[in-house]
């Protein structure tokens, strides 16, 4: 058994919601990946006064995920779900948690509104479109949808939160855990961090990086670390703490000259 496998059958553990910053909290699901070890299945929530929710996790989470996110806010408080992307992983109580918040309002990207339409029904009276680096209020805090530098789906933002500094990256900075689930990256070996990034990006998510020109991506990089973030959350990792955000861009930003064969 190397340091990534799992034995077949072991039960999934629990991780229950980890407040990362002042009245924002990560949402966990995990799961086991093939050939690898656990992976997060993550969203986020935000306490703001406004409450908003980022994600939606996949249905086959559905009764722990809505536990979670009303043991932090309640249904009809709830008055924003931002989607990054409408990926089974990332939309998959979408539409339930609409129905069961009846307050609610989808944000999403005029381009992912229409398949948001199409493919859920979702009214376009229950959405409001934002585009990217366009800063949208949740009464007490600016929120703004900011693209990550990788992607599985050309309609993927992540969203900043400008009084946190916490920026939730979609499927970016995906990572998997070792064989015992960890709350932030900082608790697991740096070479085996580094090593589980990589491939999860190569093999995953974005394995067009080995066709892209190393300059200017590592330009996105560096767009993305002007924002001056202090915890960056990605739906699959562990969460990213201050003292790990320069080595998390640095990880990033070499991947086109990285290999995993």
């Amino acid at each position: 058994m190397n340091h990534f496998d799992i034995a077949p059958g072991t039960a999934r553990p629990r991780q229950a919601p980890l407040e990362v910053a002042p009245a924002t909290f990560l949402i966990r699901a995990v799961t086991p990946s093939v050939g690898e070890s656990w992976t997060n299945l993550n969203s986020m929530v935000i306490r703001a006064a406004e409450p908003i929710v980022v994600d939606t996790g996949m249905v086959t989470d559905r009764e722990q995920w809505f536990e979670d996110v009303f043991s932090l806010v309640a249904p009809d408080d709830l008055r924003w779900i931002f989607v990054t992307h409408n990926d089974s992983d990332h939309s998959g109580n979408m539409v339930e948690a609409l129905s069961r918040c009846p307050n609610a309002t989808l944000v999403t990207s005029p381009g992912e509104s229409f398949r948001s339409h199409a493919s859920f029904g979702i009214a376009h009276e229950r959405m409001r479109l934002v585009g990217n680096d366009e800063p949208f209020c949740v009464g007490d805090r600016m929120l703004r949808p900011v693209r990550p530098p990788v992607y599985d789906s050309p309609y993927t933002r992540g969203v900043f939160d400008e009084l946190t500094r916490v920026y939730y990256a979609s499927d970016a900075f995906c990572a998997p855990m070792p064989d015992h689930p960890v709350d932030w990256v900082s608790e697991i070996a740096p070479e085996r961090w580094a090593e589980g990034s990589a491939r999860f990006h190569h093999a995953s998510l974005c394995p067009w990086l080995s066709l892209v020109d190393a300059a200017a991506f590592r330009a996105e990089v560096d767009r993305l670390a002007r924002l001056e973030i202090d915890t960056i959350l990605s739906a699959h990792s562990p969460a990213i703490g201050r003292e790990s955000v320069p080595r998390a861009l640095a990880q990033l930003a070499s991947l086109p000259g990285s290999s995993t064969d």
